[in-house]
């Protein structure tokens, strides 16, 4: 049987970037032997399938697409329709290349599935140049105040911003001359990214001068694991930002050597939107003894399970932070640990997204995303629109997540830059470290000590009214330079007017 290319795509929420996963064939016996096989066909298929755009028939690119939804999409009602009746729809009124691309859209549009779409050639190319973790610009991280500022996050450690001294708190004014208030966030994104080796000049305003600062555009490294650290009480603390990097389960590893030391780890996937199941599949691996790590089916009911190699590299006390921006992947790991009894989940419910796509890359060089089979957790469980259940809950009002309660690398106030783990503010974090505690405490047959919520909550409440340190100028004056973090992160439900994109730009 042909294999088939398989993705899973994360959770779009603010942000439009979608992160594929693979997962095995059906019927597959080995693993690993059968994604190398996949990702080796993919190779062939593109290189096979990469002809002139000038010379790709427009009826036939929307016929192509036609036929892709009809063979392989994994609702056979069609989103309740006759499939056939887009066959032939658009036959006389095809004329020029973005007259397919509308009609594509259309008939996609039609099935009622977000995840299945039509993307042109530029991006389908961003979206493999995701795959592949490459991303081209200055290396900084945006984000648009609830006065529609575009405010510098964190520049990434040994980027071409980093490196010329661009700081968090700085907000743009201008690209390249033009004045950028007004724009959408990914508009400004877009202005500023380009191919290696190519200048952009950015506008600062910082202590309310302006500051040109010209930049030379350049390959940004990007990192699955942004923090590894041992926190206060011994307990290790790993964030895992995407599966998206082939290098991530490596990345993993070699985090949990430098956590070795500590007695439990808190495993932090919140506003994790997906990546490679591979990758999913694998860290699995590092902490379960055996039992199913996820299952598919496809349109014909035939159901696929990959089962844990039963070799764990970890084996302390785990707990894993999720909540609703943790997606996919995300979701597919998370649902592994607890339904195998490995790991307790804190925080709130997931996103809840369950079904598997297939990426083609269609003859002009654009592509298309399709929807070809369901996932199953480890329990035999389909979340598609319900998510994962924390077993511990830790939910945060509008107002505590406005005022910086929330994952230590988000402060929707713009005042707290730099922020690290340690500091205490973040609710669910420290609710995941005494949890990570009490499984130590079990193991040990000692009594647990309750975490007093709302007792902690007020302690927050009470730091933060007090006087907020200027970070920007302390790292100023310090010299140091920030650690980058997904800007990604800032597209949370619980932050209106908070908005972000991708933006290692």
């Amino acid at each position: 049987m042909k294999s088939i290319f398989r993705t899973l795509f994360g959770a779009a929420t603010a942000v439009s970037l979608l992160l594929p996963v693979v997962v095995q064939d059906v019927g597959a016996k080995d693993s690993a032997t059968n994604t190398i096989a996949l990702r080796n066909e993919m190779h062939h298929q593109l290189i096979a399938q990469a002809l002139p755009s000038s010379a790709v028939s427009p009826i036939y690119l929307y016929h192509r697409c036609w036929n892709i939804i009809n063979q392989q999409y994994f609702d056979k009602s069609y989103g309740g329709q006759d499939w056939s009746r887009w066959e032939h729809h658009y036959d006389t009124k095809i004329k020029t290349k973005d007259d397919a691309y509308k009609a594509i859209e259309s008939m996609l549009a039609s099935l009622g599935d977000p995840y299945t779409r039509f993307l042109n050639p530029e991006a389908f190319a961003d979206e493999t140049n995701s795959i592949k973790a490459h991303l081209f610009g200055v290396g900084i991280q945006l984000g648009m105040s609830e006065l529609k500022k575009i405010v510098v996050i964190a520049p990434i450690a040994g980027s071409p911003a980093s490196t010329a001294g661009v700081l968090p708190g700085d907000e743009i004014l201008e690209v390249d001359g033009e004045l950028i208030a007004g724009q959408p966030l990914d508009s400004v994104v877009k202005k500023i990214r380009g191919p290696i080796n190519t200048k952009v000049t950015l506008t600062m305003l910082r202590d309310g001068k302006r500051i040109p600062i010209p930049l030379t555009r350049a390959e940004i490294p990007v990192k699955a694991v942004t923090k590894t650290v041992i926190m206060p009480g011994n307990v290790g603390y790993i964030r895992l930002d995407s599966f998206i990097s082939a290098k991530a389960t490596e990345e993993l590893k070699d985090a949990l050597t430098k956590v070795e030391g500590a007695d439990s780890l808190v495993l932090d996937l919140r506003n994790n939107p997906g990546g490679l199941l591979d990758n999913a599949v694998q860290i699995a691996n590092l902490f379960l003894k055996g039992g199913v790590i996820v299952s598919t089916v496809d349109g014909n009911e035939s159901k696929a399970s990959t089962i844990s190699r039963g070799q764990p590299t970890f084996e302390k006390p785990i707990v894993t932070l999720i909540n609703g921006s943790s997606a996919s992947a995300s979701e597919i790991l998370a649902g592994a640990l607890k339904e195998n009894d490995r790991s307790v989940l804190v925080g709130t419910k997931s996103f809840g997204k369950g079904l598997v796509q297939a990426i083609q890359k269609l003859d002009d060089g654009s592509g298309m995303n399709y929807s070809i089979a369901k996932y199953l957790t480890a329990g035999g469980n389909y979340i598609h629109k319900k998510g994962i259940l924390p077993n511990i809950e830790v939910k945060l009002s509008d107002d505590e997540y406005k005022k910086g309660l929330g994952p230590w690398w988000i402060d929707p106030t713009f005042k707290r830059f730099n922020r690290e783990p340690v500091d205490g503010y973040d609710i669910q974090l420290l609710a995941a470290i005494a949890e990570a505690q009490n499984e130590v405490r079990k193991a040990k047959g000692q009594p647990i000590q309750p975490f007093k919520d709302e007792e902690v909550r007020k302690q927050i409440l009470a730091k933060l009214g007090k006087p907020v340190i200027d970070t920007k100028k302390a790292a100023q004056a310090e010299g140091s330079k920030p650690t980058g973090h997904a800007a990604a992160d800032f597209a949370q439900p619980k932050a209106p007017g908070v908005s972000g994109v991708p933006a290692n730009r």
